[in-house]
């Protein structure tokens, strides 16, 4: 069995991974494009030593903010884990809202290898105005965000009125559950609000360095929680505006993973018991073994 755990920012996902491991004597697999790196912990609410509670996490904090990782990096490494936490005898739980990482590592999954084309008309477009092009089409396809030639030749491709089929891949496991929490969206955006305020000290300090010194990696320049902040160090925003700014692209963030999983996955989804999770926890447990009968 191998488990995924799937939802938008802020909904409760690294707590419910945990007692799913502690349940079923698990192993996390971080599936969060940006957790991977090492120093960015507050901002991408990464688990702390006392959260993970002995359970061990794989792929957590494994690069430098300077070293680059791509989709293809983590469809390797995370490949590679299942088979390792399989071995033990144990059960691989991935959990994390980036969704291309889920797919690229457990279904059948072979990356757009676009024909060469002549680009030109896009050395103005950074990597990001690039990436916004592509997702306005909004076909959910997986590609690495990271090469800048197959971004060009991606966007190229789809202006010129090819479209790429989403659902032409296939499972690599025939052992994995779905699971999904999800909540109303205003409580979702209260939750996503009120968690960006309460990280907002630490998370100043963590971001502080690299604005002071104005290193800016893919990674801080990408992040929800860092680019903002440097504005703010240069004195041309008030805290205030950063704030706002943050929470409101965590807020669309959280809309665009809902579009994603609900377009590419076959989920089941959760409406998260805030107020007694273990009922979230039993109704999701009860699924579980529902889902390990019908494989049986």
């Amino acid at each position: 069995m191998i488990l995924a755990i799937v939802g938008p920012t802020g909904v409760g996902k690294t707590k419910l991974s945990i007692e799913l491991a502690k349940i079923y004597n698990g192993e996390i697999i971080n599936a969060d494009s940006m957790q991977i790196y090492e120093g960015l912990d507050i901002g991408t609410a990464k688990a702390t030593k006392e959260e993970m509670q002995g359970i061990p996490h794989h792929l957590l904090s494994i690069k430098k903010i300077e070293e680059d990782y791509t989709v293809f990096d983590y469809q390797k490494d995370a490949r590679k884990k299942i088979e390792e936490i399989k071995a033990k005898r144990k059960i691989p739980i991935f959990v994390g809202g980036t969704g291309y990482y889920l797919k690229s590592a457990l279904y059948d999954y072979q990356f757009i290898e676009e024909e060469c084309t002549n680009n030109q008309k896009y050395e103005e477009l950074t990597n990001d105005e690039l990436i916004k092009k592509i997702e306005s089409f909004e076909y959910g396809i997986v590609y690495d965000k990271n090469n800048r030639n197959r971004l060009t030749r991606l966007l190229s491709r789809l202006e010129n009125g090819e479209v790429p089929t989403k659902n032409e891949f296939s499972l690599l496991y025939d052992d994995v559950i779905f699971i999904g929490l999800t909540t109303d969206r205003e409580t979702l955006y209260q939750k996503i609000n009120e968690r960006f305020l309460n990280m907002l000290i630490p998370l100043i300090d963590e971001v502080k360095p690299y604005c002071i010194q104005n290193i800016k990696t893919k990674p801080l320049m990408t992040g929800i929680g860092y680019k903002e902040f440097y504005p703010f160090f240069e004195n041309n925003k008030t805290l205030k505006d950063v704030v706002r700014e943050c929470q409101k692209n965590s807020r669309n963030y959280a809309k665009r993973q809902y579009t994603w999983f609900e377009n590419q996955m076959d989920i089941h989804w959760f409406n998260v018991c805030y107020e007694d999770f273990s009922k979230t926890i039993q109704e999701i447990v009860e699924y579980i073994e529902s889902q390990n009968k019908n494989n049986a």
